[in-house]
């Protein structure tokens, strides 16, 4: 039965990646991503850089090395890192590729990262992230 469980499983998230139209994510597609989003951040949090650099897609694992990732993540992405929290917010699908924004929160401020995943058959993978600040309000 265990056997059958996984099955569906892997089914479901198949069926999941491959009927992505552009538009917005559905709730099941946006748990995928959140989900190997969170695997990777949390990865990196405890300094597993082999299994962080596991959920970056083909492509990018092809060009980069591992050290290569090590340094960018601890020169350009050190709030995710040492993160206190992180939020999923809106996640799109265009030009065969999903868009996935991340509020993290590190240090007090408040960044915007906004992923961009690919599909390789069944298969998430990240291939970056653009930082962004998070405009906080001002008051008189």
């Amino acid at each position: 039965m265990c056997v059958m469980a996984v099955m569906l499983s892997s089914c479901a998230q198949k069926a999941e990646v491959e009927n992505l139209a552009d538009g917005s994510c559905s709730s099941a597609q946006a748990k995928l991503v959140d989900k190997h989003i969170s695997g990777q951040i949390d990865a990196l949090v405890s300094k597993n850089w082999q299994l962080a650099f596991s959920f970056a897609s083909e492509s990018f694992q092809e060009n980069i090395g591992l050290d290569q990732f090590t340094e960018i993540i601890s020169s350009q992405y050190s709030m995710l890192i040492e993160n206190q929290g992180y939020k999923f917010e809106m996640c799109g699908f265009a030009d065969d590729k999903v868009t996935q924004e991340v509020r993290v929160t590190s240090g007090g401020q408040d960044y915007l990262l906004t992923y961009r995943v690919s599909i390789n058959g069944s298969k998430l993978g990240i291939e970056g992230a653009v930082v962004g600040m998070v405009d906080t309000p001002v008051t008189v």
